[in-house]
């Protein structure tokens, strides 16, 4: 895969963070990139660090959400794996010469300032916040990359309906196939990011 059109999507992989995944992934593929993430592939047999080092660097663009920093609930764990590849893939940027340098990311929210207070290192960086909404998950998304990458992307708007007539043929085709409700809604990664592309490919933006 090609490092100028591959996205790397850091995220949390719940079933709660889903409703916003699909649209990111959606908007990445539909804009003729490559999202990259690292339940693409379910080889056991490699450590995820080593996997998530080879995403970072073979990644001109990453997308990390913040939003799971903070626990939801007294005597919970707080999410640092965001943060953590975060660092890594500005670690990459600054310190390895290159193609690397020319590494982009962008990094989402569900709130604009609540990241401040748990890393403040990044307090004066440009932080898009979506509200744990899925439409402007994917506007934020389609507008950084629409610049970022100097495209001439469709607006959010069609973008958003083309995702939703994704949603539906989709599952009429995955229902055909013997998949149920329970099977499509906790569809792999993978096969997700397939049905996406070969759907692009047949109804071109």
């Amino acid at each position: 895969m090609r490092f100028e059109t591959s996205v790397f999507v850091n995220c949390p992989f719940d079933d709660a963070y889903s409703p916003l995944l699909r649209p990111i992934l959606f908007v990445i593929v539909d804009l003729g990139l490559t999202p990259r993430i690292a339940l693409e592939t379910l080889n056991s047999g490699r450590p995820r660090f080593e996997k998530i080092v080879s995403l970072i660097d073979s990644s001109k663009y990453a997308i990390h959400d913040l939003s799971r920093i903070r626990a939801a609930e007294a005597g919970e764990y707080y999410r640092l794996n965001m943060p953590f590849e975060l660092g890594l893939d500005v670690g990459c940027s600054l310190f390895k010469p290159g193609r690397w340098s020319e590494k982009r990311c962008l990094v989402l929210e569900a709130e604009q300032y609540r990241y401040q207070a748990a890393l403040s290192d990044i307090s004066n960086s440009d932080i898009a916040s979506h509200g744990n909404e899925p439409i402007r998950a994917l506007t934020e998304v389609r507008n950084w990359l629409n610049m970022e990458a100097r495209l001439r992307a469709s607006g959010a708007a069609a973008i958003w309906a083309r995702f939703t007539d994704f949603m539906t043929q989709n599952y009429d085709v995955l229902t055909d196939r013997g998949y149920s409700p329970r099977d499509i809604e906790r569809l792999p990664v993978a096969e997700m990011i397939d049905d996406m592309q070969r759907w692009v490919r047949d109804y071109p933006p």
